[in-house]
């Protein structure tokens, strides 16, 4: 067998390895306990009745993941579909091999397949490595949006119209 990773759309089997790589991006980017998310939920959104997300890996010849690249489909009202880039990761001792390459370049696939007009993702402002990785590979890092978040304590105690609640339980989306 080859020494060189392969690359592959992930799997609900590589569920527990991707949470763990997860985790890994999540100290790296000094957040160690940010992340909530669960097997369960990951199982269920990606590989339930309505999948949301998608994702590709890559793994070595022990069959561990050292990489990822997790996806999703948003849409814009100025340019249509387009593909979100979640997370995309390479675990630290596989670094600087051109692998992040290969997990991007197969969102670029992903997204012109599926027709998207766009593809976005996000990048911490000190974040220089990932920076000079997107801006070699072309992309444009934009500086004047700024992004808003609610988190769960704070969607849970938004006070949302009686209006509001009508209408958003009154024909549920299958997205």
């Amino acid at each position: 067998m080859s020494d060189s990773p392969v690359l592959r759309r992930g799997t609900a089997a590589d569920l527990p390895q991707v949470l763990a790589l997860i985790q890994e991006l999540a100290v790296y980017e000094k957040a160690p306990d940010a992340v909530t998310n669960t097997l369960a939920a990951m199982q269920r959104d990606g590989f339930g009745p309505q999948p949301i997300f998608g994702f590709f890996v890559l793994e070595n010849a022990a069959q561990q993941l050292i990489g990822l690249a997790l996806f999703y489909t948003a849409y814009s009202t100025w340019k249509g579909r387009m593909l979100y880039l979640e997370d995309l990761v390479v675990t630290e001792t596989a670094r600087r091999g051109g692998l992040g390459r290969l997990l991007f370049d197969a969102v670029v696939a992903e997204a012109r397949a599926t027709g998207a007009h766009r593809m976005k993702w996000q990048v911490l402002d000190w974040n220089e490595p990932a920076i000079g990785f997107y801006q070699k590979l072309g992309a444009q890092i934009e500086t004047e949006w700024l992004n808003g978040n609610l988190d769960a304590a704070q969607l849970a105690a938004y006070a949302v119209g009686p209006a509001a609640q009508a209408a958003a339980a009154n024909a549920l989306p299958s997205f």
